[in-house]
């Protein structure tokens, strides 16, 4: 795994003017959106199918996923699904048991399960844009580029030629 910062898409790279003066990657990746009708994949649990069923419509009407993050989706899912379940064992148990053998108060293991689940869910939120800080970084699949002549000028694109005067 890299150590530091996460890259930047070439477009927000191009709107901060290239303070780097880094030359740009020729051509990134841009992997086929997807529909409302791919389905889930098979080994996903009942959970985890559920929360798909609910999520996934809404991340293809906003063009926020393609046909390469079906698997990471299918993660959340499942980490979803795991968070509900560890949450309904907590209200049923309550966040502190009594150990059988001591008699002393401990924590409730389902904290635990749905603490990681929380953090893994979190951590795939702010990949797909699903929380509003995450949401301004990210751009919809397929979105046009907009034209920017200022951008264009300090890119070393597109120069406008004035006509002279006579």
């Amino acid at each position: 795994m890299r150590a530091g910062r996460k890259p930047k898409p070439t477009h927000l790279k191009l709107l901060a003017g290239k303070p780097g003066h880094r030359t740009l990657p020729e051509a990134e990746p841009q992997p086929d959106p997807v529909t409302e009708s791919t389905q889930p994949p098979e080994w996903m649990s009942g959970e985890g199918r559920a929360v798909w069923a609910a999520e996934f419509p809404k991340l293809v009407r906003n063009a926020m996923i393609t046909e390469v993050d079906l698997l990471a989706f299918a993660k959340y899912c499942q980490a979803f699904g795991r968070y509900l379940n560890a949450e309904s064992m907590v209200a049923k148990q309550g966040e502190v048991l009594i150990a059988p053998g001591s008699g002393f108060p401990i924590q409730n293991p389902y904290l635990a399960v749905s603490n990681k689940a929380q953090e893994q869910m979190h951590k795939a939120e702010s990949e797909f844009g699903m929380t509003p800080s995450s949401r301004a970084r990210v751009a919809p699949v397929g979105a046009k580029k907009r034209s920017n002549r200022f951008l264009d000028l300090i890119d070393g694109g597109k120069k406008k030629e004035t006509p002279r005067r006579a």
